[in-house]
């Protein structure tokens, strides 16, 4: 049996939740690296800083993140896409259910082999990075035995195996921006929220990232920027522009910013503007909070048809992606390298 691990960040799942949920954030050294005897007191005091402004947020979105509910409906349409011979879980990165939480469960099964599968489409050592490491430091601690002891990558130039002793294989799905299906379910979902796309500008919205992490060789902004490309290829005549959102700190972050765009081209006249989530495949804060309440707001007192189209979440051409991804690694047999 293969076991699928889906791998998110994970949300508040009650108001109570906020503050432990961002000192797990910001104690994480893949995203913010300090040095580590300071890293956790000094998570512990902004966490404490941040909560109550974050609190905020969620109150406006019902009390709690919806990320985990909507991951676990991605995972109960991939388990039915892919049937028998497989078992789907979800493993969150900061909070319910945990990685261990969620691998313990796995390992009770007779699996023989295990896919990580993001459930971010671009790579980036903050995100896909620090699930994997994350994977990595519970699947030593459990130290399954059984079968060969090898690991794949989808992400050229990472071909360096990553090997346990005598555990499951473990395939890795490092990135999928650009694969077709993926591709052709972003279209579908544009078109199905935007019939009328030709009225409309389009504006690709991004997680943000330090400059500094890109410099490093980081590929998460390349590939988002073939992600749009790709995706705009479907929309022959329409104007469209990246922006990044949701910077923290006072580093210099990936920019344009999404809201100095949204700023800019209603101050340039336009009065249809479409607003497309591209990093992000489930709603959190960053789409409930700025996208709509902040972005949107600003933009519907100004007299502006803002329309945000919705992240993939469950959407079935979305899902049939995943599954030729799982279907596609999980089929391969000692090899270092998948691009």
């Amino acid at each position: 049996m293969v076991g699928v691990v889906i791998l998110n960040m994970g949300g508040p799942d009650s108001l109570e939740a906020v503050q432990p949920f961002l000192y797990n954030l910001f104690s994480d050294h893949d995203i913010i690296r300090i040095p580590r005897p300071v890293q956790k007191p000094l998570a512990w005091l902004i966490s404490r800083l941040r909560a109550k402004k974050t609190r905020h947020y969620y109150e406006l979105m019902g009390g709690k993140s919806p990320q985990k509910e909507q991951t676990e409906e991605q995972a109960i349409a991939l388990q039915s896409l892919l049937g028998e011979g497989y078992k789907v879980v979800v493993a969150m990165r900061y909070w319910h259910p945990y990685t261990e939480e969620s691998l313990r469960d796995l390992l009770s099964y007779p699996i023989d082999k295990v896919v990580l599968l993001p459930m971010y489409p671009q790579y980036s050592r903050t995100t896909t990075g620090s699930s994997f490491n994350e994977f990595d430091r519970v699947y030593r601690r459990l130290k399954p035995k059984r079968g060969k002891h090898f690991s794949l990558t989808t992400l050229r130039g990472q071909e360096r195996p990553y090997f346990y002793s005598s555990t499951i294989p473990v395939y890795r799905i490092n990135c999928y921006h650009n694969h077709p299906t993926y591709i052709k379910a972003m279209v579908e979902n544009i078109r199905e929220n935007l019939p009328n796309w030709q009225e409309y500008f389009f504006l690709f919205t991004a997680h943000s990232l330090p400059v500094s992490i890109i410099e490093e060789g980081d590929p998460y902004k390349r590939q988002t920027e073939e992600t749009v490309r790709l995706i705009m290829e479907y929309f022959p005549g329409a104007k469209y522009a990246l922006g990044y959102q949701s910077k923290v700190g006072p580093t210099k972050w990936l920019e344009p910013f999404t809201d100095k765009i949204l700023e800019n081209l209603i101050e340039e006249g336009y009065k249809k503007i479409a607003v497309i989530p591209v990093s992000f495949t489930c709603e959190h804060s960053e789409t409930l909070y700025e996208l709509d309440h902040l972005y949107g707001g600003m933009a519907r007192r100004r007299g502006v048809d803002y329309v945000r189209i919705p992240t993939l979440k469950s959407h079935p051409t979305f899902v049939k992606a995943l599954a030729e991804l799982v279907q596609t690694i999980s089929s391969c047999e000692n090899i270092k390298g998948i691009s």
